[in-house]
């Protein structure tokens, strides 16, 4: 194959290219004049075998749609496609991009920041299955953007940060983190990857989180996004009792707080930290009005 824009690889067919090889994801980033940014978090799964395992566990069936969040250089991607009946792969690095399209004809390869693309208008119908490897920076926005507002995903399946899976799970405590991906889905650890399993190698180890979406909020509130408001609120004292806390929250005396509490089965000495969904809704129904 010529060199696309005149910088391409030409050593035979981008199709052929398997980037979760290193030798060959090494060769086609020199010969593409690529190299990865630290700036966009770029860590490129380089394990085969894992690779296979990531995929496998999306569960991806025939009539799905595929959301692939932060394609790379394609070490996912090239195993996706023909998984589904629709796969789309968002990639912000445009010499990246360039390869996504020769490597994978059959992917729409979508060269935007996954902040800023339009995924109802994407996926109007929501239900689609997210996959991707992504940077610690993109976490936190990445999951309000596809939990927040309908239409919602059916499964989301990422490799994040060891660090970030525990706190999606409430590993050690809970956290807004917990609060936000828990109330909208049933995330489960299904994978752990090593350091050496990436190139650039990071400083940590990854987890593979599959999230399975829920038909509607595991909290039983008119409104969510107020809910999330109140419990990122309290989460600023997370430290602090809740008798505490939610005074300062609510514009409350702290013997008020400690009433309403009571009220709702709640200890007043407890931290926000220890609370789990069914409590958070009763906290929040107390303190709402």
């Amino acid at each position: 194959m010529g060199p696309a824009g005149g910088r391409g690889v030409r050593s035979g067919p981008l199709s052929q290219v398997d980037p979760a090889d290193r030798k060959q994801l090494d060769r086609l980033l020199r010969q593409a004049r690529v190299r990865p940014k630290k700036s966009f978090g770029q860590n490129f799964l380089v394990d085969p075998g894992l690779r296979d395992q990531v995929v496998a566990a999306a569960g991806i069936q025939a009539g799905d749609e595929v959301l692939e969040v932060g394609a790379g250089a394609g070490t996912l991607t090239v195993r996706l496609a023909g998984l589904s009946r629709r796969l789309v792969a968002v990639e912000l690095d445009r010499g990246l991009a360039r390869i996504l399209r020769q490597m994978v004809p059959g992917a729409e390869v979508v060269e935007q920041d996954i902040l800023t693309v339009d995924l109802a208008g994407m996926f109007p119908a929501g239900g689609e299955v997210v996959v991707g490897n992504i940077p610690y920076y993109l976490t936190g926005a990445l999951m309000r953007k596809l939990l927040d507002e309908p239409p919602r995903p059916r499964r989301i399946s990422l490799v994040v940060q060891r660090e970030v899976a525990d706190r999606w799970l409430g590993n050690g405590g809970w956290s807004l983190a917990t609060v936000s991906v828990q109330a909208f889905t049933e995330p489960r650890i299904a994978l752990e990857l090593p350091a050496e399993a990436f190139e650039p190698r990071p400083r940590v180890g990854s987890a593979l989180v599959v999230m399975e979406v829920r038909d509607r909020p595991a909290v039983g509130v008119p409104d969510m996004n107020g809910f999330l408001r109140f419990a990122e609120a309290v989460f600023q004292f997370r430290r602090k009792q809740l008798q505490g806390s939610l005074a300062r929250v609510a514009g409350v005396p702290g013997a008020e707080a400690a009433t309403r509490l009571a009220a709702a089965g709640i200890d007043p000495k407890r931290r926000p930290e220890t609370l789990n969904l069914e409590e958070w809704t009763s906290v929040y129904a107390a303190f709402a009005s």
